[in-house]
């Protein structure tokens, strides 16, 4: 079995920064060795990594890569190779696609899609609906991530609005449930107040209709629930600063209900819709600068337990219009996680909290077997980054299928230099294997 060295890197995990190297037999991390330390037998192949910084692969539990049905858009193909060159190594898959992944045969041909195309590692979340709660007993918990469930409508009008609906989801399933919470009543009532019998507003009315309140009042229902039926919650991209007040920063092991933020939350704000327009137009949507802010200050507090990316991509003609036309949703998978280094650079966080929010804790809250940290016996998903003097975003590098991202034209000072999957290198340099492909994620 070959034997991979990967020498003279700074190694970051599990809260630590050091010298050190890592070595790779076959699939798996063999040994884990600081500065100084020699392997137990000789290697194949060395790889220095001097001056690059050695991370477990990024674990993003919220895509929308549009397979099956939405190919005109994305693909599991061009997603997958984007996220390996983002040094992104598995990823949890929506079931807002069409079909929708609302039946077992929707999500065994879903999961058998991902086996034949995807690059990286895979799950997929089942979708919850009014109507299909008694399917969720029947979900392999050791296959399945978990049980999406929209509180508030979004791509793909899978809407769940009814009590006893909720009741039966929440008390149907020990799996998570990770939930898009907004409330679409009062979304309903701020685009009749504010539309007025318009067919369109500006780009600005977005986060005003999709309101602070509308997402609040959604995610005290979401946890009320939750508390109620003793669930294991998860809330997905939070946005506001007064959502925070309904977590606490206890340690991820504790808990039985956490939140997620996503990266276009953590890196734009109101201010941007100026320049950017409906490129980041989402839901929820992005609000103001002091609400990024709180989000940013609560990945150091541990309100917020994971980052994700909640990458959704769209054609730009489909981006056209305002707050009512224009569809939401962005691509952001191959610079989430150096759009999260940028921000190490910019002080807001730690190295280290990046890597624990994007690869510990995905990991450790859906319960994935040997992945997620750098530890001998566990598979060898790892991201070597590099520190870069600066480079500009450009359309030339894009790899998402739709052609376009929000972050065109934004300075970037890190580059993925290579990312393993499972111990195979998957992406050196600019250059992908398009042959290889991921394994499906197993949990608990």
């Amino acid at each position: 079995m070959k034997r991979i060295l990967i020498d003279h890197a700074i190694v970051v995990n599990e809260g630590r920064k050091f010298k050190g190297s890592v070595v790779l037999e076959g699939e798996i991390i063999k040994e884990v060795l600081t500065e100084g330390e020699a392997p137990a037998a000789p290697c194949d192949e060395t790889i220095d990594a001097t001056g690059c910084y050695l991370l477990p692969g990024a674990i993003d539990a919220h895509v929308h890569f549009r397979d099956p049905g939405l190919t005109h858009k994305a693909d599991i193909i061009t997603e997958s190779q984007a996220a390996a060159a983002g040094g992104v190594t598995s990823v949890m898959d929506m079931p807002n696609t069409n079909p929708q992944t609302t039946t077992l045969d929707a999500l065994e041909e879903k999961l058998a899609l991902f086996a034949a195309k995807s690059a990286v590692n895979y799950s997929c979340y089942f979708g919850a609906t009014n109507n299909n709660y008694t399917e969720l007993s029947k979900l392999d918990e050791h296959r399945v991530c978990g049980v999406k469930l929209f509180m508030g409508s979004s791509t793909g009008n899978m809407l769940v609005d009814r009590r006893e609906s909720l009741l039966n989801i929440f008390g149907g399933t020990h799996l998570p449930i990770a939930a898009h919470c907004e409330d679409q009543a009062i979304i309903s009532q701020n685009t009749k107040k504010y539309a007025a019998g318009a067919d369109d507003l500006p780009i600005s009315f977005h986060p005003v209709i999709r309101s602070e309140e509308a997402c609040y009042e959604s995610t005290r229902q979401a946890v009320e629930l939750a508390r109620q039926t003793n669930a294991r919650l998860h809330v997905l991209h939070i946005s506001t600063a007064k959502e925070l007040e309904l977590f606490d920063g206890r340690p991820l092991t504790e808990k039985h209900i956490t939140s997620e933020a996503c990266v276009s939350h953590l890196l734009f704000c109101d201010d941007d819709y100026k320049t950017l327009g409906t490129r980041i137009k989402c839901n929820p949507a992005i609000k103001s600068e002091e609400n990024r802010d709180a989000l940013r200050k609560a990945l150091t507090t541990g309100l917020i337990d994971t980052i994700a990316t909640d990458h959704a991509p769209h054609l730009l003609s489909e981006k056209e219009g305002g707050a009512l036309k224009a569809v939401s949703g962005m691509p952001t998978i191959q610079f989430s996680l150096l759009g999260m280094l940028e921000l190490s650079n910019e002080g807001v966080l730690p190295i280290e909290t990046v890597v624990e929010k994007m690869s510990h804790a995905p990991a450790t809250l859906y319960d994935i077997r040997r992945r997620g940290f750098i530890r001998p016996g566990y598979q060898a998903d790892l991201v070597l980054v590099r520190p870069h003097q600066g480079w500009k975003v450009t359309t030339n590098c894009l790899l998402s299928k739709c052609g376009w991202s929000p972050l065109e034209g934004r300075t970037l000072h890190w580059e993925v230099s290579k990312t393993f999957v499972n111990g195979h290198l998957l992406y050196a340099n600019g250059t992908l294997d398009d042959n290889y492909r991921g394994q499906e994620l197993r949990f608990r």
